[in-house]
Protein backbone atom coordinates (compact mmCIF):
# COMPACT_ATOMS: atom_id res chain seq x y z
CA UNK A 1 0.00 0.00 0.00
CA UNK A 2 1.33 3.52 -0.83
CA UNK A 3 2.30 5.50 2.36
CA UNK A 4 0.13 8.60 1.89
CA UNK A 5 2.46 10.18 4.82
CA UNK A 6 5.71 9.47 3.17
CA UNK A 7 4.21 10.98 0.03
CA UNK A 8 3.17 14.01 1.40
CA UNK A 9 6.43 14.58 2.80
CA UNK A 10 8.11 13.74 -0.28
CA UNK A 11 5.78 16.54 -1.98
CA UNK A 12 6.73 19.44 0.57
CA UNK A 13 10.48 18.43 -0.09
CA UNK A 14 9.89 19.51 -3.85
CA UNK A 15 10.71 22.66 -5.06
CA UNK A 16 8.21 25.55 -4.65
CA UNK A 17 7.35 25.54 -8.68
CA UNK A 18 7.34 21.71 -8.98
CA UNK A 19 4.23 21.86 -6.28
CA UNK A 20 2.86 24.85 -8.31
CA UNK A 21 2.71 23.60 -11.43
CA UNK A 22 -0.22 21.47 -12.05
CA UNK A 23 -2.21 24.16 -10.88
CA UNK A 24 -1.37 25.53 -13.85
CA UNK A 25 -1.69 22.71 -15.84
CA UNK A 26 -5.14 21.85 -15.00
CA UNK A 27 -5.84 25.22 -15.69
CA UNK A 28 -4.73 25.17 -18.71
CA UNK A 29 -6.90 21.70 -19.46
CA UNK A 30 -9.98 23.31 -18.19
CA UNK A 31 -9.48 25.85 -20.57
CA UNK A 32 -9.38 23.51 -23.77
CA UNK A 33 -12.90 21.65 -22.83
CA UNK A 34 -15.39 22.35 -24.96
CA UNK A 35 -17.82 22.81 -21.70
CA UNK A 36 -15.79 25.89 -20.24
CA UNK A 37 -15.42 27.54 -23.03
CA UNK A 38 -16.87 31.33 -22.69
CA UNK A 39 -16.42 30.77 -18.70
CA UNK A 40 -13.52 33.29 -18.35
CA UNK A 41 -12.60 36.56 -16.46
CA UNK A 42 -14.68 39.27 -19.26
CA UNK A 43 -14.22 43.14 -19.44
CA UNK A 44 -15.27 45.11 -21.99
CA UNK A 45 -17.99 42.52 -23.38
CA UNK A 46 -16.79 42.08 -26.89
CA UNK A 47 -19.15 38.69 -28.44
CA UNK A 48 -16.65 35.46 -28.19
CA UNK A 49 -15.16 34.27 -31.02
CA UNK A 50 -13.75 30.72 -31.85
CA UNK A 51 -10.19 28.94 -31.01
CA UNK A 52 -7.29 29.60 -33.16
CA UNK A 53 -3.58 29.43 -33.51
CA UNK A 54 -3.26 32.13 -31.02
CA UNK A 55 -6.01 31.59 -28.36
CA UNK A 56 -3.79 28.42 -27.59
CA UNK A 57 -1.07 30.95 -26.83
CA UNK A 58 -2.83 32.98 -24.95
CA UNK A 59 -3.90 29.76 -22.59
CA UNK A 60 -0.19 29.24 -22.69
CA UNK A 61 0.28 32.92 -21.44
CA UNK A 62 -2.37 32.46 -18.81
CA UNK A 63 -1.65 29.35 -17.06
CA UNK A 64 2.23 28.07 -17.23
CA UNK A 65 3.38 31.17 -15.56
CA UNK A 66 1.75 30.99 -12.42
CA UNK A 67 4.15 27.53 -12.17
CA UNK A 68 6.28 30.73 -10.57
CA UNK A 69 3.71 32.76 -9.01
CA UNK A 70 5.62 32.50 -5.49
CA UNK A 71 9.27 32.10 -6.72
CA UNK A 72 8.93 35.00 -9.28
CA UNK A 73 5.93 37.09 -8.61
CA UNK A 74 6.82 39.66 -10.86
CA UNK A 75 7.52 37.52 -14.17
CA UNK A 76 4.67 35.53 -13.39
CA UNK A 77 2.06 38.48 -13.17
CA UNK A 78 3.25 40.09 -16.31
CA UNK A 79 3.24 37.17 -18.23
CA UNK A 80 -0.33 36.50 -16.95
CA UNK A 81 -1.23 40.37 -17.42
CA UNK A 82 -0.30 39.66 -21.63
CA UNK A 83 -2.04 37.08 -21.66
CA UNK A 84 -4.89 38.18 -19.96
CA UNK A 85 -4.93 41.55 -22.68
CA UNK A 86 -4.35 39.33 -25.23
CA UNK A 87 -7.65 37.49 -24.45
CA UNK A 88 -9.79 40.20 -24.32
CA UNK A 89 -8.80 42.27 -27.27
CA UNK A 90 -9.07 39.22 -29.11
CA UNK A 91 -12.52 38.25 -27.50
CA UNK A 92 -11.69 34.31 -26.57
CA UNK A 93 -12.90 35.00 -23.06
CA UNK A 94 -11.42 31.21 -21.83
CA UNK A 95 -11.07 29.53 -18.79
CA UNK A 96 -7.37 30.76 -18.03
CA UNK A 97 -8.53 34.30 -17.63
CA UNK A 98 -9.35 33.11 -14.43
CA UNK A 99 -5.58 33.24 -13.90
CA UNK A 100 -4.98 36.83 -13.32
CA UNK A 101 -6.99 37.49 -10.41
CA UNK A 102 -4.77 34.58 -9.11
CA UNK A 103 -1.79 36.31 -10.22
CA UNK A 104 -2.24 39.50 -8.46
CA UNK A 105 -3.01 37.81 -5.13
CA UNK A 106 0.16 35.73 -5.67
CA UNK A 107 2.28 39.22 -6.25
CA UNK A 108 0.44 41.04 -3.29
CA UNK A 109 1.35 37.99 -0.93
CA UNK A 110 4.86 36.69 -2.48
CA UNK A 111 6.22 40.38 -3.95
CA UNK A 112 9.44 41.59 -1.88
CA UNK A 113 9.96 44.82 -3.83
CA UNK A 114 8.96 47.28 -5.95
CA UNK A 115 5.53 46.75 -4.69
CA UNK A 116 4.59 50.31 -5.23
CA UNK A 117 5.53 50.42 -9.00
CA UNK A 118 4.46 47.26 -10.45
CA UNK A 119 0.83 48.29 -8.75
CA UNK A 120 1.23 51.91 -10.68
CA UNK A 121 2.46 50.45 -14.24
CA UNK A 122 -0.37 47.99 -13.09
CA UNK A 123 -2.87 50.81 -13.35
CA UNK A 124 -1.43 52.44 -16.19
CA UNK A 125 -1.70 49.30 -18.68
CA UNK A 126 -4.96 49.33 -17.83
CA UNK A 127 -6.02 52.70 -19.05
CA UNK A 128 -5.19 51.85 -22.84
CA UNK A 129 -6.65 48.36 -22.64
CA UNK A 130 -10.02 49.73 -21.68
CA UNK A 131 -9.66 52.32 -24.83
CA UNK A 132 -8.21 49.60 -27.37
CA UNK A 133 -11.70 47.75 -26.37
CA UNK A 134 -13.67 50.94 -26.80
CA UNK A 135 -12.35 51.32 -30.01
CA UNK A 136 -12.85 47.13 -31.11
CA UNK A 137 -16.35 48.30 -30.21
CA UNK A 138 -16.83 47.24 -26.80
CA UNK A 139 -20.04 47.56 -25.16
CA UNK A 140 -18.90 48.04 -21.41
CA UNK A 141 -19.39 51.39 -19.33
CA UNK A 142 -16.83 53.43 -17.54
CA UNK A 143 -18.58 52.02 -14.54
CA UNK A 144 -18.12 48.35 -15.80
CA UNK A 145 -14.24 49.09 -16.28
CA UNK A 146 -13.98 50.92 -13.03
CA UNK A 147 -16.07 48.02 -11.29
CA UNK A 148 -13.76 45.71 -13.01
CA UNK A 149 -10.97 47.54 -11.74
CA UNK A 150 -11.71 47.39 -7.67
CA UNK A 151 -12.06 43.84 -8.29
CA UNK A 152 -8.42 43.34 -9.55
CA UNK A 153 -7.75 45.66 -6.69
CA UNK A 154 -9.21 43.43 -4.30
CA UNK A 155 -7.05 40.35 -5.58
CA UNK A 156 -3.91 42.78 -4.92
CA UNK A 157 -5.57 43.51 -1.35
CA UNK A 158 -6.03 39.82 -0.15
CA UNK A 159 -2.58 38.90 -1.49
CA UNK A 160 -1.37 42.13 0.48
CA UNK A 161 -3.23 41.09 3.44
CA UNK A 162 -1.99 37.42 3.50
CA UNK A 163 1.86 39.17 3.45
CA UNK A 164 0.82 41.23 6.68
CA UNK A 165 -0.37 38.00 8.26
CA UNK A 166 2.26 36.39 7.41
CA UNK A 167 4.82 38.85 8.74
CA UNK A 168 2.87 39.57 12.02
CA UNK A 169 2.83 35.39 12.73
CA UNK A 170 6.49 35.09 11.82
CA UNK A 171 7.26 37.94 14.00
CA UNK A 172 5.21 36.17 16.82
CA UNK A 173 7.59 33.12 16.11
CA UNK A 174 10.26 35.45 16.29
CA UNK A 175 9.56 36.74 19.89
CA UNK A 176 7.86 33.51 20.92
CA UNK A 177 11.84 32.30 20.40
CA UNK A 178 13.22 34.99 21.87
CA UNK A 179 11.48 34.45 24.99
CA UNK A 180 11.98 31.20 25.08
CA UNK A 181 15.86 31.14 24.60
CA UNK A 182 15.88 33.88 26.91
CA UNK A 183 14.02 31.25 29.58
CA UNK A 184 16.56 28.83 29.06
CA UNK A 185 18.73 30.94 29.47
CA UNK A 186 17.88 32.13 32.73
CA UNK A 187 17.34 28.29 33.75
CA UNK A 188 20.73 27.29 32.71
CA UNK A 189 22.52 29.76 34.97
CA UNK A 190 20.03 29.11 37.77
CA UNK A 191 21.05 25.80 37.39
CA UNK A 192 24.79 26.34 37.00
CA UNK A 193 24.36 28.36 40.23
CA UNK A 194 23.17 26.08 42.66
CA UNK A 195 24.97 23.34 41.49
CA UNK A 196 28.68 25.02 41.71
CA UNK A 197 27.79 28.11 43.85
CA UNK A 198 27.19 25.36 46.97
CA UNK A 199 30.19 23.03 46.20
CA UNK A 200 32.29 26.00 45.83
CA UNK A 201 31.34 27.60 48.67
CA UNK A 202 32.06 24.52 50.86
CA UNK A 203 35.67 23.97 49.14
CA UNK A 204 36.50 28.21 49.86
CA UNK A 205 35.34 27.50 53.35
CA UNK A 206 37.19 24.19 53.96
CA UNK A 207 40.70 25.29 52.58
CA UNK A 208 40.21 28.71 54.51
CA UNK A 209 40.00 26.28 57.52
CA UNK A 210 42.87 24.80 56.54
CA UNK A 211 45.17 27.24 57.14
CA UNK A 212 44.67 27.43 60.78
CA UNK A 213 45.43 24.19 61.40
CA UNK A 214 49.28 23.80 61.00
CA UNK A 215 49.24 22.95 64.71
CA UNK A 216 47.49 19.74 63.74
CA UNK A 217 48.44 17.89 60.57
CA UNK A 218 45.92 15.22 61.34
CA UNK A 219 43.13 17.28 60.53
CA UNK A 220 45.01 19.24 57.91
CA UNK A 221 44.40 15.98 56.44
CA UNK A 222 41.46 15.19 56.54
CA UNK A 223 40.09 18.81 55.55
CA UNK A 224 41.97 18.56 52.73
CA UNK A 225 40.49 15.38 51.96
CA UNK A 226 36.88 17.42 52.36
CA UNK A 227 38.26 19.60 49.89
CA UNK A 228 38.87 16.90 47.40
CA UNK A 229 35.61 15.17 48.24
CA UNK A 230 33.96 18.11 47.42
CA UNK A 231 35.83 19.23 44.14
CA UNK A 232 35.11 15.17 42.71
CA UNK A 233 31.12 15.88 43.72
CA UNK A 234 31.09 19.67 41.80
CA UNK A 235 32.61 17.63 38.72
CA UNK A 236 30.18 14.73 38.66
CA UNK A 237 27.39 17.21 39.24
CA UNK A 238 28.36 19.85 36.49
CA UNK A 239 29.17 16.78 34.11
CA UNK A 240 25.37 15.83 34.85
CA UNK A 241 24.48 19.18 34.21
CA UNK A 242 25.86 19.01 30.59
CA UNK A 243 24.68 15.82 29.99
CA UNK A 244 21.07 17.56 30.29
CA UNK A 245 21.88 20.50 28.22
CA UNK A 246 22.58 17.73 25.27
CA UNK A 247 19.79 17.69 22.87
CA UNK A 248 20.08 14.03 22.48
CA UNK A 249 20.14 13.49 26.65
CA UNK A 250 18.76 10.92 28.44
CA UNK A 251 15.30 11.91 29.66
CA UNK A 252 15.28 9.36 32.71
CA UNK A 253 18.45 11.32 34.04
CA UNK A 254 17.42 12.04 37.75
CA UNK A 255 17.39 15.49 38.62
CA UNK A 256 18.18 15.98 42.74
CA UNK A 257 15.29 15.62 44.89
CA UNK A 258 14.36 15.75 48.41
CA UNK A 259 15.05 12.43 49.42
CA UNK A 260 18.86 13.36 48.63
CA UNK A 261 18.72 16.06 51.61
CA UNK A 262 20.36 14.21 54.16
CA UNK A 263 23.36 13.88 52.03
CA UNK A 264 22.95 17.60 51.15
CA UNK A 265 23.26 18.10 55.38
CA UNK A 266 26.08 15.25 55.90
CA UNK A 267 27.94 17.59 52.95
CA UNK A 268 27.41 21.09 54.51
CA UNK A 269 28.92 19.60 58.23
CA UNK A 270 31.79 18.14 56.44
CA UNK A 271 32.80 21.70 55.67
CA UNK A 272 32.16 22.85 59.38
CA UNK A 273 28.74 24.10 59.33
CA UNK A 274 26.93 22.57 61.89
CA UNK A 275 22.96 21.27 61.07
CA UNK A 276 20.34 20.13 62.64
CA UNK A 277 18.02 18.41 60.15
CA UNK A 278 14.45 17.26 60.70
CA UNK A 279 12.47 15.44 58.63
CA UNK A 280 8.83 14.92 59.24
CA UNK A 281 6.64 12.52 56.78
CA UNK A 282 7.78 11.04 53.50
CA UNK A 283 7.51 12.84 50.06
CA UNK A 284 4.49 11.51 47.78
CA UNK A 285 4.67 9.49 44.93
CA UNK A 286 3.48 12.22 42.58
CA UNK A 287 5.49 15.33 44.01
CA UNK A 288 7.36 15.54 41.19
CA UNK A 289 8.87 18.84 40.65
CA UNK A 290 8.05 20.19 43.79
CA UNK A 291 10.39 17.56 45.56
CA UNK A 292 13.62 19.40 43.40
CA UNK A 293 12.49 22.96 44.14
CA UNK A 294 12.61 21.72 47.96
CA UNK A 295 15.82 19.93 47.38
CA UNK A 296 17.55 23.62 45.72
CA UNK A 297 15.94 25.66 48.65
CA UNK A 298 17.89 23.46 51.10
CA UNK A 299 20.63 23.70 49.10
CA UNK A 300 20.74 27.38 48.49
CA UNK A 301 20.25 27.89 52.25
CA UNK A 302 22.94 26.10 53.20
CA UNK A 303 25.55 27.78 50.92
CA UNK A 304 24.16 31.42 52.35
CA UNK A 305 24.74 29.67 55.70
CA UNK A 306 27.89 28.64 54.95
CA UNK A 307 29.09 31.88 53.13
CA UNK A 308 27.70 34.19 55.76
CA UNK A 309 27.75 32.90 58.57
CA UNK A 310 30.18 29.71 58.74
CA UNK A 311 30.26 27.58 62.29
CA UNK A 312 27.04 28.78 63.31
CA UNK A 313 24.38 26.71 64.01
CA UNK A 314 21.92 25.98 61.19
CA UNK A 315 18.62 24.06 61.77
CA UNK A 316 16.80 22.39 58.63
CA UNK A 317 13.53 21.55 59.60
CA UNK A 318 11.59 19.57 55.95
CA UNK A 319 7.68 18.69 56.25
CA UNK A 320 6.05 16.53 53.64
CA UNK A 321 2.32 17.03 53.77
CA UNK A 322 0.06 15.29 51.42
CA UNK A 323 -0.77 18.88 49.46
CA UNK A 324 2.50 20.37 50.30
CA UNK A 325 5.95 20.57 51.10
CA UNK A 326 6.78 22.97 53.79
CA UNK A 327 10.30 24.45 53.98
CA UNK A 328 12.39 26.36 56.83
CA UNK A 329 16.22 27.17 57.34
CA UNK A 330 17.25 28.89 60.16
CA UNK A 331 20.96 29.92 60.59
CA UNK A 332 21.96 32.01 64.00
CA UNK A 333 24.12 35.22 63.71
CA UNK A 334 27.66 34.77 61.73
CA UNK A 335 30.59 34.12 64.43
CA UNK A 336 33.22 34.09 61.86
CA UNK A 337 34.93 37.19 60.55
CA UNK A 338 36.05 35.14 57.87
CA UNK A 339 36.05 36.44 54.54
CA UNK A 340 33.61 35.06 52.46
CA UNK A 341 32.42 34.56 48.87
CA UNK A 342 30.31 38.13 47.86
CA UNK A 343 26.57 37.05 46.77
CA UNK A 344 25.02 38.55 43.66
CA UNK A 345 21.32 38.00 44.86
CA UNK A 346 20.56 35.43 42.00
CA UNK A 347 20.16 32.55 44.69
CA UNK A 348 17.06 33.68 46.02
CA UNK A 349 15.86 35.36 43.51
CA UNK A 350 15.90 31.93 41.36
CA UNK A 351 14.52 29.84 44.46
CA UNK A 352 11.57 32.46 44.48
CA UNK A 353 10.58 32.18 40.73
CA UNK A 354 10.92 28.28 41.26
CA UNK A 355 8.45 28.59 44.53
CA UNK A 356 6.34 31.25 42.30
CA UNK A 357 6.12 29.10 38.90
CA UNK A 358 4.84 25.85 41.03
CA UNK A 359 1.83 28.12 43.22
CA UNK A 360 4.07 28.30 46.50
CA UNK A 361 5.12 30.98 48.57
CA UNK A 362 8.21 31.95 49.21
CA UNK A 363 9.76 34.12 51.91
CA UNK A 364 14.08 35.07 53.13
CA UNK A 365 14.13 37.25 55.99
CA UNK A 366 16.43 38.43 58.91
CA UNK A 367 16.30 37.26 62.54
CA UNK A 368 15.92 39.40 65.10
CA UNK A 369 19.08 38.37 66.97
CA UNK A 370 21.09 38.56 63.46
CA UNK A 371 20.51 35.30 62.46
CA UNK A 372 18.28 34.59 58.58
CA UNK A 373 15.30 32.50 57.92
CA UNK A 374 14.48 31.02 54.53
CA UNK A 375 10.81 29.42 54.35
CA UNK A 376 8.76 27.97 52.10
CA UNK A 377 5.78 26.24 51.16
CA UNK A 378 5.97 24.51 47.82
CA UNK A 379 2.69 22.58 46.46
CA UNK A 380 2.54 19.01 46.01
CA UNK A 381 2.00 16.92 42.84
CA UNK A 382 3.32 18.56 40.26
CA UNK A 383 5.25 16.37 37.45
CA UNK A 384 8.63 16.84 36.89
Amino acid sequence: MIDLRRVADLWRRCDVVVRDLPFGLLLAIASLLPAFHGKGTQVGDLPARPFDALAFVVIALECLPLAVRRRWPTVCLALVSLGFALDQLRAYHVFASNAMPIALISAGAHLERHRRVTVVLLSMAYVPLALALGRLGATERVEGYVVFYLALTLAWGIGAWLRSTRAAEAERRRHVAEATRAAERTRIARELHDVVMHHVTAMVVQAEAARYLTAAPDRIDATLSAVSDTGRRAITDLRHMLDLLKADHDTDVSMPSAGELRTLVEQTCQAGQPVEFTEEGSPAESAGSAEFVTYRVVQEALTNALKYAHGSPTVVRVRYGEKEISVEVSTDGPRSRAASPGGSGRGLAGLRERVDALGGEFSADRQAGGGFVVRARIPAGSPS
